[in-house]
């Protein structure tokens, strides 16, 4: 039986090839995130019998209300959850105030997580899988607010494992470091910067997203049941500094 797979920030970048490694599977995959049109050309890329676009503010706690009572009442549970919408105000441009770029990292980082999570609570079946992205940041710093950010995301996923093993629903978090081939950075990784990544690694190999895919869809695996609580790296090899 196909599993139902919803994806906060699946339109692009490792959220879709989030999503392209559970369509392979045969499994029927939400993408849940702001951009309608970009939605739609994710849907195109994935095919409308194995894709669904639900169009939603995640730091909306209406909006994320509403993306619960549409998969309750298109599919009636939810067996995979994959929390990877987010962002770093210090990468869109403009020169946010501090107030702005904490306040910014917690709501698209730590809210559109925890607000699908909640709505989606009640529908999550037994033995299902809860997978939050967090970054190496959250462990390694050198990224301000939006490591911060992101490091609130791990007790969540404790709280969460204890809260929810008893169904055997496991809840990871998976922290990639730096991933090459998204929209992430806004088109300002320069070369120079690119190349310091790259050497920060240990095994000098830059990420992809397909690397986060790959993990993410095995610890949604059968095989990876007995793995919950735990935060899992993944770049090419853990940076060694900032």
């Amino acid at each position: 039986m196909s599993r139902i797979v919803v994806v906060g920030g699946g339109c692009a970048g490792t959220g879709l090839a989030v999503a392209e490694a559970f369509v392979r599977d045969g499994d029927q995959v939400v993408l849940v995130g702001r951009r309608g049109d970009v939605l739609d050309e994710a849907v195109a890329r994935l095919g409308s019998g194995s894709a669904l676009a639900v169009p939603a503010d995640l730091t909306d706690e209406t909006e994320a209300a509403g993306v619960r009572d549409l998969v309750a009442g298109r599919f009636g549970r939810v067996d995979v959850l994959v929390d990877n919408a987010g962002g770093n105000v210090a990468l869109g441009g403009g020169e946010p105030s501090l107030t702005e770029l904490w306040t910014g990292d917690f709501r698209s980082n730590v809210l559109t997580a925890v607000l699908l999570t909640e709505a989606l609570r009640d529908l999550l079946a037994d033995g299902g899988r809860v997978l939050l992205l967090s970054s190496i940041a959250a462990v390694r710093g050198g990224s301000g607010s939006y490591g911060a950010a992101k490091a609130a995301l791990h007790p969540y996923a404790y709280d969460l494992a204890a809260d929810l093993g008893g169904r055997g629903i496991t809840v990871d978090v998976v922290a990639p470091g730096f991933i090459d081939d998204t929209g992430f950075f806004g088109g300002r990784m320069t070369r120079e910067r690119r190349a310091f990544h790259v050497g920060q690694t240990l095994n000098g190999r830059v990420g992809v997203p397909e690397d986060v895919a790959s993990l993410v869809h095995w610890l949604a695996s059968p095989g990876a049941a007995h793995v919950t609580a735990q935060i899992h790296q993944v770049n090419g090899g853990a940076e060694r500094g900032r």
